[in-house]
């Protein structure tokens, strides 16, 4: 048995031997390397280096694998081949050498305001070059409008552009122009023009004076931020039961720091709060609402395809927040099977060319969701317009103030507590405006008009200047007893002014002191009204049947000759929101090239960016203005937010403001378009002489916020979303 071992392992040493050989183990003999027997054996074998490490196994290794060493080297070849053409295209190579190497090839280097030839003799600048001499600046290709003038064919413009390689700066605007150019023909010419808008800086030179935001005088003051915040769902509403373990898939169209984003981004902290899974699609990430989503820990999801049609169609509910979101619908449709995944479809626009954008695919979603009345009404009118049949009818979702809001406003919300009452924040909020409009440089005597929304013409804000102007200059005046305005088919029509006669306002005044002989227990809007009765009237008045009214009527003129000190109000006008990606940037140059024409104007306007902190400008303003055009605001979350806050509100007779907005009871109403300028114009005097009844009608207001337009009374509704769309367990 030991010699059976023996032999066994003889032959596994000889074996694992390089260059070993297995015929003398076989033979049964184990014989020693250095034995002469084994020389005697081995002597007619030619003698070899054996390979077991040092400089001849690498060798032994490298003539073995040539085949390897010549594909790292060709790879390393071409990755320099590309690094070196990289850097050549991207216009470095006269920044920095490579390796010791610098190109010789000289790059033509552009001075400030010199125009940019690609060719003499066929192409020239546009009018945007002679700009650029009005307005010094580093040239960057991404800001040069270039036209081409078409001499034959688009191609042979082409291969003329090819031509006249040579500089960086001429490739870049190649490249530019084959993927963003427009083409207008005008006869026999063609011009293709680029217009990149560049955004205006948010600095008081371009601006005139920028203000805000307040975020840190909010914290300091409040003593609350909304970080500090862990949950916000009513756990026993109707609301909270339904959506309880439900998935739900939310589309955001983008990101932008207006009413539609927004309160998507509310529903999805809602519906999270309250045990739902959520997951959101954003179609465009324009806008500054990134980090707040991940702030508020929800989960966006970076595919836009494939992956979000699998996931909605495993959702209990996908929920889309604008018109835009029109395409990814359709393309989910034909993806989807029918039955999973239905959708809620939450329009939150009110224009034509939003409603032909989403026409093939309005009839095969579960449910229409819309802000108001007129919204709804339009959009079925446009449905039967074109013959599409809705599912079911629509449901009709106002917005709402949240409770952060509505905290800082001195509401009851879900964040008050016993030590956190509504008096408490309420005097908190009166700290806030002192602080905000001390900052601001405003006084006591100053009544601030503030709207928020993107700047762009839709919104108005260039009417609201030419109002503004009309103020300043002198050119407005309370004379007049009637607002003219114009109804749906264009005719005049005649309408009561809120402003009463001052012969009206004596006659109501003097019956008030006639039974309690002071001013003191006279309303506030009484007493004002009557500040500044023309001397013309009051002896007109004097002549009157009515013994007591007379005497009455003196009175008044001597309590009102003691108030003769009072120093008017002035007007300051608040325009947001600066930096706002829905901005259109053309548009705010126009505006601050008007204010720059009209220097009395451009004293009163104040600037401010766009944020989510809000809360400590409503607590500054005294007025808030809604002029959106077209068909009027869909609904007006800003709207709501102001009134919230006791602001009066002056709005466009149009869409959804004038759901909200009651005349001459919570603000009033002027037309659309430049008619309405005067009749706006007067409204704003009126409250700017009468701060008692801006006050009466912004508690007016609030009281309507905390019947309509609060937390709660959203989610009641969209409890009835849910009931139709889900399959209730």
């Amino acid at each position: 048995m030991e010699e059976l071992r023996e032999l066994q392992g003889n032959m596994a040493r000889q074996a694992l031997r390089p260059g070993g050989s297995l015929k003398p183990a076989l033979s049964g003999r184990s014989t020693p390397r250095g034995s002469p027997s084994f020389r005697r054996v081995h002597s007619g074998r030619t003698p070899r280096r054996e390979g077991r490490g040092g400089s001849g196994g690498s060798f032994q290794w490298c003539r073995g694998n040539r085949l390897l060493l010549w594909l790292l080297l060709i790879t390393l070849w071409a990755y320099l081949g590309f690094y070196v053409q990289s850097k050549w295209a991207h216009g470095d190579n006269d920044k920095r050498p490579f390796f010791g190497y610098k190109s010789k090839v000289a790059t033509p280097v552009v001075k400030q305001n010199q125009e940019v030839k690609l060719d003499e003799n066929e192409l020239s600048h546009s009018n945007a070059s002679t700009e650029a001499k009005q307005n010094p600046m580093e040239l960057n290709p991404k800001n040069v409008t270039v036209s081409l003038v078409k001499k034959g064919t688009r191609a042979s413009t082409r291969r003329r552009l090819r031509k006249t390689k040579g500089s960086t700066t001429e490739r870049k605007l190649r490249g530019k122009m084959r993927g963003k150019e427009k083409a207008a023909v005008d006869g026999k010419s063609m011009v293709i023009n680029e217009v990149v808008e560049e955004e205006i800086p948010k600095r008081n030179t371009s601006y005139g004076l920028l203000v805000g935001p307040f975020g840190s005088t909010e914290d300091r003051i409040l003593e609350w931020s909304a970080d500090k915040r862990s949950g916000t769902c009513d756990r026993k509403s109707e609301f909270a039961r339904l959506v309880w373990s439900r998935k739900f898939m939310l589309i955001f169209h983008e990101l932008s720091m207006t009413g539609a984003p927004l309160s998507m981004m509310e529903l999805a902290t809602e519906l999270l709060s309250c045990g739902a899974t959520v997951s959101a699609v954003v179609l465009s990430k324009k806008g500054g609402l990134m980090g707040e989503l991940i702030r508020r820990k929800i989960k966006v999801l970076d595919d836009k395809g494939e992956l979000s049609y699998k996931l909605a169609m495993k959702s209990d509910l996908v929920i889309a927040g604008s018109a835009v979101c029109a395409t990814w619908i359709e393309k989910y449709m034909a993806h989807s099977t029918p039955g999973l995944g239905q959708i809620a479809w939450w329009i939150m626009e009110n224009r034509r060319e939003y409603f032909d954008r989403a026409k093939t695919v309005l009839g095969q979603v579960k449910l229409l969701v819309f802000l108001s009345e007129s919204q709804s009404e339009q959009w079925l009118a446009w449905c039967k317009e074109e013959g599409i049949e809705l599912k079911s009818p629509p449901e009709v979702v106002p917005l709402s103030v949240n409770d952060e809001l509505a905290f800082a406003a001195g509401i009851s919300s879900s964040i008050n507590t016993p030590t956190i009452t509504v008096e408490k924040m309420l005097e908190k909020k009166r700290l806030l405006r002192d602080a905000v409009r001390n900052e601001m440089g405003l006084t006591d005597n100053d009544m601030l008009v503030v709207s928020f929304s993107s700047i762009n013409p839709g919104k108005g804000q260039m009417l609201l200047l030419e109002s503004a102007r009309l103020l300043v200059d002198g050119n407005i005046s309370l004379g007049s007893s009637e607002n003219k305005s114009k109804d749906a088919s264009g005719n005049i029509n005649e309408k009561k002014s809120s402003n009463m006669t001052e012969k009206q306002q004596l006659g109501a005044l003097s019956q008030k002191v006639g039974k309690s002989g002071s001013l003191s227990s006279l309303p506030d809007h009484l007493r004002v009204n009557v500040t500044r009765p023309t001397r013309k009237k009051v002896k007109h008045n004097r002549i009157s049947n009515n013994h007591t009214h007379n005497i009455s009527r003196g009175k008044v003129r001597r309590m009102l000759s003691a108030d003769k000190g009072v120093q008017e109000q002035t007007l300051k006008l608040l325009i947001g929101s600066v930096g706002s990606k829905s901005n259109k940037i053309l548009y705010v140059k126009g505006l601050l090239r008007y204010l720059s024409q009209h220097p009395e104007l451009s004293k009163i306007v104040l600037w401010t960016p766009a944020t989510t902190r809000v809360a400590s400008l409503y607590s500054a303003a005294d007025v808030y203005v809604i002029n959106s055009q077209g068909l009027g605001e869909t609904f007006g979350r800003v709207t709501i937010e102001a009134m919230a806050f006791g602001l009066p509100v002056l709005g466009t007779d149009a869409g959804g403001t004038k759901e909200i907005v009651e005349h001459n009871v919570t603000g009033l109403l002027h037309p659309l378009g430049r008619p309405g300028n005067h009749v706006l114009a007067r409204n704003l005097l009126y409250l700017l002489k009468n701060p008692a009844i801006r006050e009466e009608m912004g508690l007016k207001g609030k009281k309507k916020v905390e019947q309509m337009y609060l937390k709660r009374h959203l989610y009641k509704k969209f409890t009835w979303v849910l009931i139709k769309c889900m399959r209730i367990k």
